[in-house]
């Protein structure tokens, strides 16, 4: 083995070459376990997950709903709960 690949060798095996950077944004972006088990970042999985669709409404209906202000969907789908009796 030449002096050339002596070195390259020991350059490819130093310990600061392959190990991150163990900052802030190191962390914010890893998994977290609690054992064995992942722990999932974020709002839990829903037991009764919407369903996206698309439905026409006509314009003033939406707007009425719209002029309540954020949420006139989920107030929309109140609505056509209480009329199914559901």
């Amino acid at each position: 083995m030449t002096e050339k690949d002596g070195n390259i060798s020991k350059r490819a095996t130093d310990p600061d070459d392959v190990k991150p950077e163990l900052d802030d944004a190191w962390f914010e972006e890893a998994d977290a376990f609690v054992g064995a088990k992942l722990v999932r970042r974020g709002r839990p999985k829903s037991d009764n997950p919407k369903q996206p669709v698309s439905l026409r409404l006509d314009r003033d209906v939406v707007d009425w709903f719209k002029r309540g202000g954020d949420g006139w969907q989920t107030r929309i789908n109140d609505e056509l709960r209480k009329v199914a009796g559901i």
